[in-house]
């Protein structure tokens, strides 16, 4: 899978030349060799969930969250070895000079904190794009100019940004924005609070201590607990995106990509069992999915379908042939319907051999996590992906087939068989069958096996 960009983030300019240099004099002091190491230690407990995530999720940071947790590092991170974080050492040094309209930033900087603020109100007449946003932990309000940052944004919408005071009154507090700030739909916004919420009320029993009752001391301490359920959120809209992938042929069809295959021995019962299903079709003329020989015998195979209701595009295929029970479906979860179904109706008559749900290759889907609903991403598959799919399920299959009792043998296993003369023809038989109604010989006009491994194998 390949990374797709993730439409949620933006960059605000706080607007304020004193405050960014301060924000970029931090940058280059924590990068120095004597806060090296430290920042490291910073920086991997702010994004945590991404280094747990290694290589086996396919999810980085956006530069949002990097930049949130920077601003971790230089506002809310003491040294666990013992020096002054970075704001007490550009307060306190006496070696550089630092102008003292970036002093006056330096202590509501450290006092600042990482929060939820859902957007109250946009007024879109201000050339300045003011805002007002609430805080989901305090319900305290903040009106903010917000630039063309604000022009943006939308009414309900979450931000997860950082948020610096002039004063501690609320009256004169001067807010702004600093950094970045990573906008949420209103559902993923209060989802994500609730979380952090949670976390918190769990941290307070553990420890038979309730000091952080208040939420502007809570998210001061552990405000790198919001980047870790934001990571959260997006890994699972990610696996939901995915999940909600349509698959397609190249003529725009449902891509039946879920296989299930069976031996049996019973073709009139089956035919008939199958046929008086109600939510089965029988296909007369079926598509010329490939362009494969017609096997011998071809007469006798029958296929089945469902369609998907106003649409009729089919979501599912069976296939009878005379030894094998063949199921193609659109999904998982339509496969293990199909499956219960042929289950409870015809019991021990079918013989499961095996299955395959695995998901054509793709590209992880497109999130957008400020809006509320996702539109479900399109994937075409080629003719190659699914001789792919199909040749390594029918690999899987025949793996171990040859001993296991076949239906077709009077339940001997194939190898058995193959040992006594007056079954050694019917042995092979067989074989030549299932290499005639291969699945992927139907789908493609290729065949998906090498069926003289099973002939090699039973010593025909």
């Amino acid at each position: 899978m390949t990374s797709a960009s993730d439409r949620m983030g933006v960059n605000p300019s706080t607007g304020n030349p004193a405050l960014d240099s301060l924000v970029n004099r931090l940058e280059a002091l924590s990068q120095e060799p004597g806060f090296g190491a430290q920042r490291e230690v910073a920086l991997s407990r702010a994004l945590q969930p991404y280094l747990r995530y290694g290589e086996r999720v396919p999810l980085r940071p956006l530069p949002e969250e990097v930049e949130l947790a920077k601003l971790y590092v230089f506002a809310d991170f003491f040294p666990e070895d013992g020096q002054l974080s970075l704001a007490e050492q550009i307060r306190d040094t006496i070696t550089t000079h630092v102008p003292e309209e970036e002093r006056a930033w330096l202590d509501p900087l450290r006092h600042s904190y990482m929060d939820l603020l859902e957007v109250v109100s946009v007024d879109t007449s201000d050339p300045n794009g003011r805002l007002t946003l609430r805080s989901l932990g305090d319900k305290r309000e903040y009106p903010i100019a917000g630039g063309v940052f604000g022009l943006v944004l939308q009414p309900k919408q979450v931000l997860l940004t950082r948020v610096i005071r002039l004063s501690t009154t609320p009256s004169s507090a001067h807010p702004v924005l600093v950094g970045a700030a990573v906008v949420l739909s209103s559902s993923m916004g209060h989802a994500l609070f609730e979380a952090v919420d949670q976390w918190r009320r769990e941290l307070e029993a553990e420890s038979g201590s309730f000091d952080l009752g208040e939420w502007e001391e809570f998210v001061k301490r552990f405000g790198h607990i919001l980047l870790w359920q934001l990571a959260q959120a997006r890994l699972e809209a990610l696996l939901r995106a995915d999940r909600a992938i349509h698959f397609r042929t190249p003529a725009g069809e449902p891509f039946l990509y879920a296989l299930s295959l069976y031996d049996h021995h019973a073709f009139q019962a089956l035919a008939e069992g199958l046929a008086q299903m109600e939510d089965l079709q029988p296909e007369e003329n079926p598509p010329s999915e490939g362009h494969g020989r017609q096997s011998a015998g071809g007469e006798s195979r029958r296929q089945w379908v469902r369609r998907a209701g106003s649409t009729s595009e089919v979501v599912v295929r069976i296939t009878l042939t005379p030894v094998q029970v063949q199921v193609e479906c659109d999904s998982c979860e339509r496969l293990d319907e199909v499956k219960h179904q042929l289950a409870s109706t015809f019991g021990y008559t079918l013989h499961f051999r095996g299955e395959s749900t695995r998901v054509p290759v793709h590209a992880i889907p497109e999130v957008d996590l400020t809006t509320e609903e996702q539109t479900p991403a399109t994937v075409v598959v080629d003719r190659e992906e699914e001789r792919r799919l199909l040749s390594a399920f029918l690999e899987s299959v025949y793996l171990e087939w040859v001993d296991h009792p076949a239906p077709a043998l009077d339940n001997k296993t194939p190898r058995q068989a193959a040992g006594q003369p007056a079954l050694r023809d019917k042995v092979a038989a067989l074989i030549t069958r299932n290499e005639q109604d291969d699945p992927c010989l139907r789908r493609t006009g290729q065949p998906g096996y090498n069926y003289t491994i099973l002939r090699e194998h039973v010593g025909i």
